[in-house]
């Protein structure tokens, strides 16, 4: 990477940092990596292509991307100074942080899902940055790794809790995602899909609100306290109790129907939510 793009070869082979002043040279072709990458930037002019969107770059921003992801920069130019990292996957091994850092979800959000920053979240990451720095440039001795990989840790607990302020400021602008949510789902059983389609996934109800399946997940969590595909289930028993109430069809009908092709897992999830299997709940309404 630092090769190709003609930048000061690493201090270390399997981390390092860089610091763009106003442009950040990375060539203007695609390119996949081995390595996490973790950078801030105002964008002046340009534009950094991720899963195939543009991020959004009105503020300065947050960008995180995980290995073998297709990334590519074209003629950026920044307003300010902008930092990236790179964390090959092996830098992380034996450390607590090669688990932990898969459960950040924001790795996984589309590019135009960037983390925005106000002035003071800025300060905070820029001193991490300058903590990471200094250890970067530092003479390399048994506690340097583990240093990095803490300052780097409280970055990604930091984007964690700014996030969720971001998520709060933007339901507040665009309404509540759940709402956009259950009319998505509501006009999938309308229109018929369940039995063209079978169940409803998060990642096709996602695409339909252009947004990616994890960023979905986690704006409903923060405003429900349930996941995308939590939601969906309590919509699909609560379908399944409303039919189960009819005369006219038995248990596996009604699972047929709601797009469950297993009756053992239909009954499980029904039981799950509801405390009671599908044919008990029949019997009780007959009783």
């Amino acid at each position: 990477m630092h090769r190709s793009n003609g930048f000061p070869m690493p201090e270390n082979p399997l981390f390092s940092l860089y610091r763009c002043t106003h442009t950040c040279g990375f060539g203007e072709r695609e390119f996949t990596s081995d390595f996490y990458m973790i950078g801030f930037k105002k964008l002046k002019a340009g534009q950094i292509m991720y899963g195939r969107t543009k991020y959004d770059h009105d503020n300065g921003s947050m960008m995180f991307i995980k290995p073998r992801q297709v990334i590519q920069f074209n003629s950026v130019e920044y307003d300010e100074d902008a930092f990236i990292m790179f964390i090959h996957e092996d830098f992380l091994n034996g450390h607590f942080l090669h688990n932990e850092i898969s459960k950040y979800a924001f790795f996984d959000y589309e590019a135009n899902e960037a983390l925005h920053l106000s002035p003071s979240e800025e300060q905070i990451m820029w001193d991490l940055y300058y903590k990471i720095e200094a250890e970067y440039h530092n003479n390399t001795d048994e506690y340097s790794r583990d240093i990095i990989l803490t300052h780097i840790d409280s970055i990604l607990k930091y984007s964690q809790r700014f996030y969720k302020r971001q998520f709060i400021n933007r339901t507040e602008l665009s309404g509540k995602t759940v709402s956009k949510f259950n009319e998505v789902l509501a006009a999938y059983f309308t229109n018929g899909l369940l039995l063209s389609q079978g169940l409803p996934s998060v990642n096709a109800l996602a695409s339909q609100l252009n947004l990616s399946p994890r960023y979905l997940s986690d704006m409903l969590k923060q405003e429900t306290g349930k996941t995308a595909i939590e939601l969906i289930h309590i919509y699909l028993i609560n379908e399944a109790k409303n039919r189960l109430k009819s005369d006219y069809q038995n248990v596996s009908e009604i699972a047929y129907e709601l797009g469950f092709e297993n009756l053992p897992y239909f009954s499980r999830l029904f039981k799950k939510e509801t405390g009671i299997s599908p044919n008990q709940f029949k019997k009780q309404l007959v009783n």
